[in-house]
């Protein structure tokens, strides 16, 4: 490996620490109250290249990027080259419910991920990204006077911080230059944290607190093919597909109750549930396929579809995670399209005319319900990826800036409107592996 390909990998590594630093100032990784239920609200998908694309990747095979979506795709590369992308994220909302209105504003890391050859027509790559992040906080005051009247004012609140992290692996493997299968270990990990107080302002009753702690980790696996089929000169079609496998939920539960004021304090309840015997949770397994057309360096379309049915995921009777029956776990699916185009890739004369530049939109139903009802969210995303050239090899080397904008929930009921505007940014890095220098 060369010292440039050290020097890179060392400066991403560093990013990576430095900003890991960073983000343990933050309460969360993300900050939503629907976040409040189960596992915590499901990160969008994919590196900055994906997000900026809609969140598509399933059929998507582009030698200059590591799509993390498809394990397949790992072989779409220079057989030689060795690649790294890091991307932070900020995520910015505005609630809305009853006319009440407030706002977030949080920033952390998407992704840590490289790739790299193994032999001939096998890759592999490597990462780490969020899976999930839990992050609320809120209070109110009871109003009811018969209640009041009694006890003195009441108030209540709560708050819940946490993220739950995917750590993966992935080989693939083309044959025949058209059809790519993959296989990929995915390790999720991470805690979630969550507190309720109901405190009474008279001195003479004890207010109570409730707590949950998680310790959270489990093993799953993905499976994924694609294949490309030239149409014409310009016109190639693909198709792809995901399978992950479920994955049981092991660690510790941690619940408790405690009562405190000025006469006494006491433990009212405490129990610690062990994930997997105890308590049986599960993500549920999760099927994916997408379809693209492309001329290659040119322009690509793509559409994807994706479902997992958490109905029997145990989440609504696991305690820590049911959220007062409020909530309960549904169907997810996502509709996803992406759109790139580059203009001339290879113009010396205007470097925007070499950048990637892309838009996108998705239409996904979450993981619960809310009362009842489903829980949606549209929007859409633009994105450009800038090239760096460090060195006359390094064409592939580029900054990726993207922006989704979109809303979730809606005014009616119970419901909280999320309007949201988050950005990312990623770090290709690009280099040759094992390249001999030769002289004339």
């Amino acid at each position: 490996m060369s010292k440039r390909i050290l020097n890179r990998v060392a400066l991403a590594a560093l990013l990576a620490l430095c900003t890991a630093f960073s983000a343990q100032g933050q309460a969360a990784g993300v900050y939503t109250p629907y976040s409040i239920y189960g596992v915590g609200d499901l990160s969008q998908p994919g590196t900055a290249y994906n997000k900026s694309m809609g969140g598509v990747g399933v059929a998507l095979r582009n030698n200059t990027v590591i799509n993390v979506l498809n394990p397949a795709s790992v072989t779409a590369r220079d057989s030689l080259a060795f690649m790294t992308d890091f991307s932070l994220y900020n995520d910015n909302k505005v609630f809305n419910q009853g006319g009440i209105k407030s706002a977030s504003n949080t920033f952390n890391i998407n992704d840590l991920a490289m790739s790299f050859p193994l032999w001939k027509n096998m890759a592999m790559m490597v990462g780490i990204m969020p899976f999930s992040d839990t992050g609320f906080g809120y209070g109110f005051e009871y109003t009811d006077p018969d209640l009041i009247g009694r006890t003195g004012n009441i108030t209540y609140s709560a708050n819940g911080n946490g993220s739950i992290y995917k750590a993966f692996a992935a080989v693939g493997v083309t044959f025949a230059k058209r059809l790519s299968l993959g296989a990929q270990w995915n390790y999720h990990f991470g805690s979630i944290d969550k507190t309720y107080y109901t405190t009474f302002n008279d001195a003479s009753y004890n207010s109570i607190e409730n707590g949950s702690s998680a310790k959270i980790n489990a093993h799953s696996f993905k499976f994924g093919l694609q294949f490309e089929q030239p149409l014409s000169s310009r016109l190639t079609l693909g198709i792809g597909a995901t399978y992950s496998t479920p994955a049981k939920l092991r660690g510790t539960m941690e619940s408790s109750r405690f009562s405190s004021g000025t006469a006494a304090s006491d433990t009212l309840f405490y129990k610690l549930d062990y994930l997997g015997s105890d308590s049986v949770v599960t993500i549920p397994s999760e099927l994916a396929v997408g379809i693209s057309f492309k001329n290659p360096g040119k322009w690509l379309a793509e559409f994807d579809y994706s479902r997992a049915n958490w109905s029997g995921s145990g989440l609504d009777s696991a305690r820590g995670f049911s959220a007062n029956k409020v909530f309960s776990a549904s169907v997810a699916e996502a509709f996803r399209f992406g759109f790139e185009i580059i203009p001339n890739r290879n113009d010396v004369r205007s470097y925007f005319m070499t950048a990637a530049y892309r838009l996108g939109a998705y239409h996904k139903n979450e993981y619960y319900l809310l009362d009842g009802k489903k829980v949606a969210s549209t929007g859409i995303t633009l994105g450009v990826t800038l090239p760096v050239y460090l060195d006359r090899l390094g064409r592939n080397n580029g900054i990726t800036l993207g922006v989704d904008v979109g809303q979730r929930g809606a005014l009616t009921g119970e419901m909280i409107r999320e309007r949201y505007i988050n950005f990312s940014i990623g770090f290709n890095f690009f280099d040759i592996w094992f390249r001999k220098t030769q002289y004339m």
